[in-house]
């Protein structure tokens, strides 16, 4: 029989798929590198999510694996060099939560033109902060959407329906694309001089890690929001604190941490900002469709050898 090995939690309707093709999974969350690595010996497909790491030492490991699917975008928990060693195929699911996370960020970036991290924390402490939490109006203010892709370009035409100035940055996206979500596309540099709030969408490359650094602090406008739903590493975290510390930046929304779960670290404890625990994508409604689409993938590979969504 067809194994799949579940190294992150998966919805029910997902294992349910998996069953009624014909395929036997096995749930094993929370294991090591090192365990999964053990573990692997067996089975056909992997599936995770954003928890479990796949590295060289997993896939060398793997004696029978065809297929890492991992439920989700981002796939900077998979080595796809020494996938692509192994011939393995690495798959991702890229639309299944694009609306919740694009939906998380416009939270945020209210969230933070109104303080309501601290309002909210304030009031618990029965401090009444009500002259402390004056804030601004999103409307009218410009949002610099730093990578304009699937969840990117949702984010800038549900910004543009709050009245609010879209620019974006992105070097894959045309100037037909742009316009047809009202946004005016701009050089890295140039968005960051003119956004009143800046959006990050992009992937975690070489050439993005910790694109978000003092240098690029600098040429913001003093009172600039940050908000980040994306990848943690996208920003160098003492330098966005030392911004915000200075008064140079107002206010920042993060949802991604460089290391998860993040227990302590050096952005918690400010009043202006908010911290969500990587939670962008989690709804019920994503959930389901992350488990939807990864399980029928996973299964059309396995079964028919047909593949969607490769990345590797």
């Amino acid at each position: 029989m067809v194994k799949v090995l579940l190294a992150d939690k998966l919805d029910k309707s997902g294992i349910k798929i998996f069953n009624d093709r014909g395929i036997e999974t096995v749930s094993m969350i929370g294991l090591s590198p090192d365990d999964l690595a053990i573990e692997i010996k067996g089975y056909d497909g992997l599936l995770i999510r954003s928890g479990a790491q796949v590295t060289a030492k997993v896939l060398e490991a793997a004696d029978k694996l065809k297929v890492v699917c991992r439920g989700g975008v981002g796939v900077d928990n998979i080595d796809l060099e020494a996938a692509k060693k192994a011939g393995v195929v690495v798959m991702n699911t890229p639309l299944a939560n694009i609306l919740s996370t694009a939906e998380h960020t416009l939270l945020l970036i209210l969230a933070i033109c109104r303080n309501l991290g601290y309002g909210h924390k304030g009031t618990l402490e029965g401090k009444w902060p009500k002259s402390a939490c004056m804030g601004i109006e999103a409307t009218g203010k410009t949002l610099g959407v730093v990578g304009c892709g699937k969840i990117g370009s949702i984010v800038a035409r549900r910004a543009k329906a709050l009245g609010m100035n879209v620019v974006v940055y992105d070097p894959f996206l045309s100037e037909e694309k742009a316009k047809e979500m009202g946004a005016e596309i701009m050089l890295y540099d140039e968005l960051l001089a003119n956004s009143d709030i800046i959006t990050l969408h992009t992937p975690l490359l070489p050439e993005t890690k910790g694109m978000i650094n003092k240098q690029a602090i600098a040429k913001m406008k003093k009172g600039v929001r940050i908000v980040n739903c994306a990848r943690g590493a996208l920003i160098v975290d003492e330098d966005l604190a030392e911004g915000l510390r200075s008064g140079h930046v107002a206010g920042a929304a993060i949802d991604v941490y460089a290391e998860e779960p993040a227990k302590e670290h050096v952005l918690f404890g400010f009043d202006n900002v908010i911290c969500t625990p990587h939670i962008a994508a989690s709804t019920y409604e994503a959930q389901e469709n992350v488990s939807l689409q990864a399980a029928e993938q996973m299964c059309d590979m396995l079964l028919l050898d047909k593949i969607s969504n490769q990345v590797a």
